[in-house]
């Protein structure tokens, strides 16, 4: 059984920092491509970042870019999302997600419940 699971969220105020982890279990972590996606009340899902297997940037969001970095550590099985500069729009659930294969061209298969950041002004 795969499993999820996101961490680091939090309340934060304008221009501060947060990081996220997400660790995964249940597959070969290493064989999969992992994304960031978030998704704010009212709003549509945003990919933020993808990284390949091999922690390539396959993608990332213009809205964070500068900003966002996202990295992996296979040997932990963990995906993190260090995000600076940090504003209210950034406010939305955030969400770790698998990818059904090893490069960001595939789709998404396996999500976190997500984990709420909240940016005061």
């Amino acid at each position: 059984q795969v499993q999820v699971v996101e961490s680091g969220g939090g309340l934060v105020q304008a221009g501060g920092s947060l990081r996220l982890s997400c660790i995964v279990s249940g597959l070969t972590f290493g064989d999969y491509a992992m994304r960031w996606i978030r998704q704010a009340p009212g709003k549509e899902r945003e990919g933020i970042a993808c990284l390949t297997r091999s922690g390539g940037m396959g993608y990332q969001g213009a809205s964070v870019k500068g900003r966002f970095t996202a990295s992996r550590d296979n040997a932990k099985n963990t995906l993190y999302l260090q995000m600076n500069s940090l504003n209210p729009e950034d406010t939305a659930m955030y969400y770790c997600v698998t990818v059904a294969g090893p490069t960001c061209g595939s789709a998404s298969k396996y999500w976190g419940q997500g984990t709420q950041v909240t940016v005061s002004s």
